[in-house]
């Protein structure tokens, strides 16, 4: 698996932990993180807003084709189902 190049900030309740334990952790939240980052998972989460028809899009499929797309088009807006 292709490490991502991301930033992630981790924060320990205790200061003993080896280098070795932490490296296996972040390896371990890298593997998580590529696993739900996913488009699918992000058009299940969210819906897009479409007030040039005044539409609320929440299909998934739609959603998919749609956020595919390089740019939305002008007051499209992507919303967080959260």
């Amino acid at each position: 698996m292709k490490t991502p190049n991301r930033d992630l900030l981790v924060l320990l309740k205790d200061e003993s932990r080896s280098e070795l334990s932490m490296e296996f952790e972040l390896e371990q939240l890298n593997e998580i993180l590529f696993h739900v980052e996913t488009l699918e998972n992000f058009c299940i989460a969210s819906e897009v807003f479409d007030l040039n028809k005044y539409i609320i899009i929440d299909n998934h499929k739609k959603l998919y084709k749609l956020l595919s797309k390089e740019e939305l088009k002008p007051f499209q807006f992507i919303f967080n189902k959260n």
